[in-house]
């Protein structure tokens, strides 16, 4: 019997974005490609400032009459004044719409069919196939007797496991660059597309930058507590964010943890000894071997 799990994420929220301009307005500020997606097709995206750092992250999801933005509700009031600063002249109506949806994320063997019974907005999470089906629901769906809904830990766990960010959680809007987020390994930025807001400095860091700060997964022998700063001596090198127990995902400066790596020093978060993920060490030292070092704007 294929497996199924849902969890509702109440910490989200929803802006809607109809009017004839809504894809040009959207395709000219945020990271990722809007212009020709199908209605239920999402895209994974960030607004910037203009100086490249992440103020937003969120889903983009087209409707047959616009689009629907699912994002952290403690920020959907900003996202809507940001908006409405950028739209001009624009015909453009950009609401706040929470109130009238709950969000969901299904995962498991069973999402698809799962999904196929429900009347909702919904699409594939594009970040990770694992990461299962997102539902936009205007109203609570009926009990199933084969599903019992998760609390939103089980939902950070399995994020926790795939060492997929979450804005808010595991770095601070306003102060991480998107690769520093993961962006690129998440599918959250396109590299092809035309300008958009702080475009220059991710394609900076892209191309000529060494990344030297990223979010990646850490483990520990004892329980992990989330914003526990992540210490080399007593230098603080990082900072932990979602936590699943033992094991978590944290803020940590590469280079010297990489450093400390070959000098056989151990990292600790709290006072207890953690593991970095080496495949985000190994990505480090690959690309510090390539490119030389840019400096960014801070």
């Amino acid at each position: 019997m294929s497996s199924v799990n849902i969890a509702r994420l109440t910490d989200r929220g929803v802006v809607r974005i109809d009017g004839a301009d809504g894809e040009k307005l959207l395709q000219s500020l945020v990271t990722n490609e809007i212009e020709g997606l199908d209605a239920g097709e999402a895209r994974f995206a960030g607004l910037l400032s203009p100086q490249g750092k992440i103020l937003f992250d969120f889903f983009i999801v087209r409707t047959e009459t616009g689009y629907l933005l699912d994002v952290a509700t403690a920020k959907t009031a900003d996202l809507v004044k940001r908006l409405t600063m950028y739209k001009l002249r624009a015909d453009v109506a950009i609401t706040d719409v929470s109130p009238s949806f709950a969000v969901y994320a299904v995962w498991g063997d069973g999402a698809t069919t799962l999904t196929a019974t429900r009347t909702c907005i919904h699409f594939n999470d594009p970040r990770h196939p694992a990461m299962g089906i997102r539902w936009l629901v205007q109203s609570p769906p009926p009990p199933d007797a084969q599903v019992v809904e998760l609390a939103h830990l089980d939902y950070d766990a399995l994020r926790v496991r795939l060492g997929v960010p979450e804005g808010g959680k595991d770095f601070e809007f306003g102060d991480a660059y998107p690769h520093e987020a993961d962006f690129d390994l998440f599918h959250g930025v396109s590299f092809t597309k035309g300008c958009y807001v702080g475009q220059e400095i991710v394609a900076r860091m892209q191309n000529k930058t060494i990344v030297r700060k990223r979010v990646l997964k850490i483990s520990a022998a004892a329980p992990l507590t989330s914003g526990a700063d992540i210490r080399l001596g007593e230098i603080a090198i990082g900072r932990v964010g979602t936590v699943d127990g033992l094991h978590g995902l944290a803020m940590v400066r590469l280079d010297r943890a990489v450093g400390a790596q070959d000098k056989n020093q151990q990292l600790k978060a709290g006072g207890t000894a953690i593991d970095l993920d080496p495949e985000a060490l190994s990505r480090y030292r690959t690309s510090a071997a390539a490119r030389p070092s840019v400096t960014l704007p801070s």
